[in-house]
């Protein structure tokens, strides 16, 4: 006869191969209605949702017209949460973005502070073309994104949840921008370039908005049960298993990225570390590598998997840090990237065949 024990294993087992299929099943529903106006960035999507389901936020550059702005609000819409659309100026300030207090006037004469929630107060915010505000303006959304509160007069107003901020930045090198700051970078989950269209993605987006033929996303979950879903989805994420292998890998990964100015770079090889001192200037944060584990357990349930690969770490590893790495002079003169750097740490530090 089975033991008590063993039937509630079984159960517990094939509970969480549901959640895996239904979080798998919604995840690619999500997709598929975005993609009913957004053509040919399907793993650009699918990177975002990632970051999305893990509590993260993302940054995203490329050139004005690539369908950055349309991309967040067919999220939201599929998503069914409140959006809003922050363009970022040179003359914008922290209270254009969280509010400020407004003195009003009561029935009975008397004045009093009133605060006027600012336009952070919503589910999905795109910061449009976030570096062209200046350092200041950018630094409002530090709080919200960290701690998902803002803080104005002394009083402090919770944000509700889901809070996801979607910013899109010109490349640098384009007039009239800012760089972010590094502690800015370093809250983003992600970091994510949205290329040129193909040929055919090309062509199709010419015949799909240049006729009278309209599409319509529609939202994947019901209003009343969508907070929860998403929190439970999320929840799944962090319940995925990864073995002791993997996360030494991934710890490995984010050492290489340090150089050696005082920090023990563990048990890494000569190369790796003359290479990172030679490049680096300053490496990733712990938040890069927490990135990594969350990104690459969200990916495995895309596998309909509850447990971590090295596959799974590579396909993430590039988005999460690529950012966060801070070359010097050096490896510009050398045409050294951090792709570059991240590529040859995980090639070094790969499992051998």
């Amino acid at each position: 006869m089975e033991s008590t024990s063993t039937t509630v294993r079984t159960k517990k087992l094939a509970d969480t191969t549901a959640e895996v299929k239904a979080f798998s099943k919604d995840f690619h529903t999500i997709i598929d209605e975005i993609g009913k106006i957004i053509v040919g960035n399907e793993e650009l999507v699918r990177s975002i949702l990632i970051a999305f389901f893990c509590g993260g936020h993302v940054l995203i550059e490329g050139l004005p017209g690539l369908g950055k702005t349309l991309l967040v609000k067919s999220l939201s819409k599929a998503l069914g949460f409140e959006f809003k659309r922050i363009q970022f100026t040179p003359d914008l300030m922290p209270a254009d973005i969280i509010g400020t207090q407004l003195v009003i006037e009561r029935e009975d004469g008397r004045k009093e502070f009133k605060f006027s929630k600012g336009p952070i107060f919503a589910n999905i915010i795109l910061a449009d073309e976030v570096n062209r505000a200046t350092p200041k303006t950018q630094s409002a959304l530090l709080e919200a994104m960290g701690e998902h509160q803002v803080t104005v007069a002394g009083n402090t107003n919770v944000l509700e949840e889901p809070f996801f901020v979607l910013a899109t930045q010109n490349p640098i090198e384009m007039e009239g921008t800012y760089p972010l700051p590094e502690a800015q970078m370093d809250r983003f989950f992600f970091k994510l370039n949205v290329p040129y269209p193909s040929h055919t993605a090309l062509r199709d987006i010419l015949s799909q908005t240049t006729t009278s033929e309209s599409y319509e996303i529609k939202t994947v979950f019901p209003k009343e049960r969508a907070l929860k879903r998403v929190l439970d989805m999320r929840r799944l994420v962090r319940d995925v298993l990864m073995s002791s292998e993997v996360q030494e890998y991934i710890v490995n990964i984010v050492m290489a990225t340090q150089p050696e100015n005082s920090r023990d770079t563990g048990n890494l090889s000569s190369e790796l570390r003359e290479y990172a001192n030679r490049y680096i200037s300053y490496g990733t944060s712990p938040r890069g590598g927490q990135a990594i584990v969350l990104a690459a357990k969200a990916t495995a349930l895309l596998d309909d998997r509850i447990n971590v690969s090295f596959e799974d770490v590579d396909r993430v590893v590039v988005a999460a840090l690529n950012h966060r790495i801070l070359i010097n002079f050096e490896a510009e003169a050398d045409k050294v990237t951090t792709n570059d750097i991240l590529k040859k740490a995980m090639n070094a530090l790969g499992p051998k065949e």
